[in-house]
């Protein structure tokens, strides 16, 4: 069925649900209201809300105690309801990073309801907010098929925004908060356009589930097996052996156990589906929500080490916002700076706010130098003063430089899994900022038929060191990370644009080996860097994952990386589809004439 015709009958079932909620029974028969601890603040548990198929999930509400009708601020994931942050083991790292942060969180909150990527009602309810988790279907408290991302879990979502709409204690405004996972479905959810929603605030949360989740470049990332089997499994709904404890009881928050025959059946892992859908197509475009259909005002929160600003470049959304920030995975989103920043957002398109949120400027960036950042503002993305500037690559001498003047054809080639090649430019002699996405253009030829590449961009000190950043999900990351098999590097040129190469990744076109081939490769997420005076940008190409050389002066946290990879960031390739007969050979870098070989960098005047 396609999806315009889904869309339909999804419209129907919800627009009859609805009736159904008005003319009946409004407020639902609840499981069991408990005593919040918080004055001012009720706590109700394990509300069962029926979906359009009959299954009814579970949610929590909080609300203020004084009767009124309030704006709902709603989340809904696999990383369970019921359980604190800080009583989850795959969540001690995060936690650990989020105290020693804001070692006062817990001072201004009990933190007793705070749960992994969502907003704390504690901090939320006395502002005025009804506030709702919910266990996804197949999580927790709620029964079904476990499926992330999946049409129906969406529908679901859908559903759950247009009955919070009609409550009695609702104002009929529903808004979604949450980052990461709570932020992905958001773009999801937005795309249905459900009745009640008003606003969403997706805070680091990918869009294109194809070319952001399943694989980068053509590549695929099974670094995905690791949340799925430490974050997602545990709290499936029926399992038995689950760590999660309530915190209201201290039972298990996965309900009546299953067999783990009925477990296995209940659930759909990401990977095995994508390895069985290695094209773009029915499955991903099912996953990927159709921009021109996200039209309610939108915060989109980035991060220049992960999921960025291809949901903010999608949505057509006539209010819009994008901010991109730098930092970890989870500190951010709940600094006393952010929750500032997300209730005059929800104030003025929930509340009617007049707050001055419509004059804030489109576009805010956190730029990042060796002494620290500074935030500048825009109307657009890229930066509308953006001058694109190719660094072209010498390979007869590892350099690459703006004048491409002189440069003789030449080239160089590298074991695909060693430690590839490197090319430095002098050093600058003034400070210089780039803010924006980066490409690279490569002429390359392999002695296999198919050849990955793997691009690192590096800020390096006046005595050779690398400058590192803060990532998503590592302390040390590069500037930048790109990434292509060359098998899949069709381009589809009417939806590429001078600094992005639109891949279509709609089949395989094995290389002749020896023969060589203009490539484009994609870096995964827009940079920026202000490379100061007598400092030097360095540019690595492999054939595998980067990881930092046992001489390097940065080591790993144990506390950030996947415990089976040392490279940087939630991305590795490292998985049975790599065969080494196939992507060990021989590759090589043409440079020069006829066969310029360029790193495309977006230059920024510094105006701060």
């Amino acid at each position: 069925m396609s999806y315009r015709k889904t869309f339909f009958i999804h419209r129907i079932l919800l627009s009859i649900l609805s009736l159904v909620f008005i003319l009946g029974s409004v407020e639902p028969t609840l499981a069991e209201r408990i005593d919040s601890g918080v004055p001012g603040m009720i706590f109700e548990q394990d509300v069962p809300i029926t979906m359009t198929d009959g299954v009814a999930l579970r949610v929590n509400i909080y609300r203020p105690e004084k009767p009124g009708h309030y704006p709902v601020l709603m989340s809904m994931g696999p990383y369970g309801k019921d359980s604190r942050m800080d009583s989850v083991p795959a969540y001690s790292a995060s936690w650990a990073r989020l105290i020693a942060k804001y070692p006062d969180l817990c001072k201004k909150s009990s933190c007793r309801y705070l749960r992994f990527e969502e907003a704390d009602p504690e901090r939320w309810v006395p502002q005025g907010y009804v506030v709702i988790d919910a266990d996804s279907r197949g999580a927790g408290s709620s029964p079904g098929m476990l499926d992330p991302f999946s049409p129906r879990e969406i529908d679901d979502y859908a559903t759950l925004i247009t009955w919070a709409a009609h409550q009695t204690w609702s104002s009929g405004k529903v808004g979604l908060i949450g980052t990461s996972y709570q932020a992905i479905n958001q773009w999801m959810a937005a795309a249905r356009q459900p009745e009640g929603l008003a606003a969403i605030l997706p805070w680091d949360g990918a869009f294109d589930y194809y070319r952001e989740i399943a694989f980068y470049g053509g590549i695929l990332n099974p670094a995905w097996k690791f949340w799925w089997d430490h974050q997602v499994v545990p709290d499936q709904n029926g399992n038995g052996e689950s760590p999660l404890k309530d915190m209201v009881n201290g039972q298990r928050t996965t309900g009546e156990a299953l067999s783990a025959e009925l477990l296995k059946q209940n659930r759909a892992a990401p990977l095995d589906a994508w390895i069985s859908h290695p094209y773009d197509g029915t499955f991903y475009h099912e996953r990927t929500p159709d921009g021109s259909r996200i039209t309610v005002p939108l915060l989109c929160v980035a991060n220049w080490e992960d999921w960025s600003t291809a949901g903010y470049m999608a949505a057509s959304s006539k209010s819009k916002w994008l901010r991109i920030e730098t930092g970890d995975h989870l500190t951010p989103f709940y600094s006393e700076e952010s929750f500032d920043l997300q209730k005059r957002f929800f104030d003025h398109f929930l509340k009617d706010a007049k707050n001055g949120w419509d004059k804030e400027p489109p576009v805010s960036v956190q730029v990042r130098s060796p002494d620290g950042t500074f935030w500048k503002t825009d109307a657009t993305w890229p930066l509308r003063e953006t001058q694109w500037t190719r660094y072209y690559l010498d390979a007869d001498n590892s350099e690459m430089g703006p004048d491409k003047d002189g440069l003789a054809a030449t080239e160089k080639s590298y074991a695909a899994m060693g430690d590839g090649l490197t090319f430095k430019t002098k050093r600058f002699n003034e400070d210089v900022e780039f803010t924006g996405p980066v490409a690279l253009k490569l002429w390359v030829r392999s002695s296999t038929s198919d050849m990955d590449i793997f691009a690192a961009l590096h800020l390096i000190d006046p005595e050779g060191l690398e400058i590192t950043f803060t990532g998503n999900t590592d302390p040390h990351v590069p500037a930048d990370q790109g990434f292509l098999r060359v098998s899949r590097r069709a381009i589809d040129p009417v939806k590429s644009t001078n600094y992005y190469s639109y891949h279509p990744q709609l089949a395989t076109k094995p290389m002749v080996p020896g023969q060589i081939y203009e490539v484009d490769v994609n870096f995964a997420w827009p940079t920026s860097v202000v490379v100061p005076k007598g400092y030097q940008l360095a540019l690595s190409i492999q054939g595998k994952d980067w990881q930092y050389p046992p001489s390097a002066s940065i080591v790993p946290s144990k506390d950030y990386v996947l415990p089976f990879s040392t490279n940087p960031g939630l991305f590795y390739a490292a998985h049975p589809n790599r065969d080494p007969a196939l992507y060990g050979g021989t590759s090589t870098v043409a440079t020069g004439v006829g066969q310029a070989s360029y790193l495309l960098l977006p230059l920024s005047p510094s105006r701060h």
